[in-house]
């Protein structure tokens, strides 16, 4: 294993003796390791996103900690917790989802004749949008959960009912977001055509992706 780090200023540092490596994957293992002192963060870029590698710091300090740890662990009182937690999260996110989607049916703004259309619509953008490390739009909490709502709906059109996932887009500086802002006018007007009520039809891109026929 290299044991040495290139900092942000591109130096190459060797990693101290008695350090180890911690990898990611015990959120409480890493979160105490850097609580108790003195580590250095590994992360690889790898396009657009950074990924965590683990932690190095020293292996005494990595014992200690995994030891006191296990001891916790393995207290009755700990796994009654732990369930307890996972429960109140599991709310937390059934309670977020249906506020979502009843948010996606706002935004969508269905005639009454497709009511039913805008509910199962509604339910594939949830489905597809809420789940915890999805990493989509509707995890942020950067912007409000109408926002969310209205990009996660064209966000799940661009990839169901157009062929962006098949085009060859050239490698040209905002070629991509520009074909995104086009195909995004697109879902709106195919939106707005049920807004009005009308039919679109049998070939309509939206019922297929969901697998049935508009009204």
């Amino acid at each position: 294993m290299a044991r040495t780090v290139r900092d942000a200023g591109g130096r190459v540092l060797p990693v101290p003796d008695g350090w180890e490596l911690l990898p990611p994957g015990d959120a409480a293992l890493t979160r105490r390791v850097k609580e108790a002192g003195e580590f250095w963060a590994v992360a690889e870029p790898v396009g657009r996103k950074v990924f965590s590698r683990g932690i190095w710091a020293p292996g005494s300090v990595i014992a200690a900690t995994r030891a006191g740890l296990a001891v916790e662990r393995s207290d009755p009182a700990h796994a009654r917790k732990q369930a307890a937690d996972r429960q109140r999260r599991e709310r937390a996110q059934e309670d977020y989802a249906a506020d979502f989607q009843q948010e996606v049916i706002r935004f969508l703004a269905f005639a009454p004749v497709h009511a039913a259309f805008a509910e199962r619509l509604a339910a594939a953008v949830t489905a597809h949008a809420t789940p915890v490390g999805s990493g989509t739009v509707a995890r942020t909490q950067r912007i409000p959960v109408e926002e969310r709502a209205a990009a996660a709906v064209i966000a799940w059109m661009r990839h169901q009912t157009t062929g962006y996932d098949s085009l060859v887009i050239p490698r040209v500086k905002r070629q991509r977001r520009e074909v995104r802002r086009l195909l995004a006018e697109q879902s709106r007007r195919l939106l707005d055509r049920y807004r009005r009520g009308e039919a679109p039809g049998a070939n309509c891109p939206l019922g297929r992706a969901l697998g049935i026929r508009a009204v």
